[in-house]
């Protein structure tokens, strides 16, 4: 099956209900990031040992949230992340912005794509190809809700 746009999935019957196209976007938006952010241990691809890389996900509609060199995490502490701050960016967003999506902890980019020779993950990677996945689940979604 061919891969279609965000632009494709929603034409056409989009313009009949414009709130179709921002229920598509940030619906999408939302399970990239849940895909992105699924530890390892409940079948995600997101490598887990305390917590802090999960944590450290940040959203902007500005600029890519950037790794600190200085952000490790400290022995025996528990890490939580709330999804109702990367929420709020998301539905806070008009469909003009950019929505952006990075890791701060210190050792993102080597759970990523590898360092030392131990092979990366690919946990933003591989969320991000499945984009068309999500963007045409939700498409056929909001179109059996809107009647269309």
């Amino acid at each position: 099956m061919a891969k279609l746009s965000f632009s494709a999935a929603v034409s056409g019957w989009a313009e009949k209900v414009p709130e179709a196209i921002e229920a598509v976007r940030n619906e999408s938006a939302k399970d990239v990031v849940r895909e992105m952010n699924t530890p390892d241990f409940e079948g995600g691809r997101l490598p887990w040992e305390t917590g802090f890389l999960w944590a450290s996900l940040m959203a902007s509609t500005s600029a890519m949230p950037r790794i600190n060199p200085n952000a490790k995490p400290v022995d025996g502490r528990t890490y939580t992340f709330d999804f109702a701050t990367i929420e709020a960016v998301i539905t806070g967003s008009s469909l003009e912005d950019d929505l952006f999506f990075g890791y701060t902890a210190a050792y993102a980019g080597h759970q990523e794509y590898g360092a030392n020779g131990r092979p990366g993950t690919g946990f933003v990677r591989l969320a991000a190809q499945n984009w068309p996945v999500h963007v045409n689940r939700n498409a056929a979604k909001v179109r059996k809700a809107f009647g269309l």
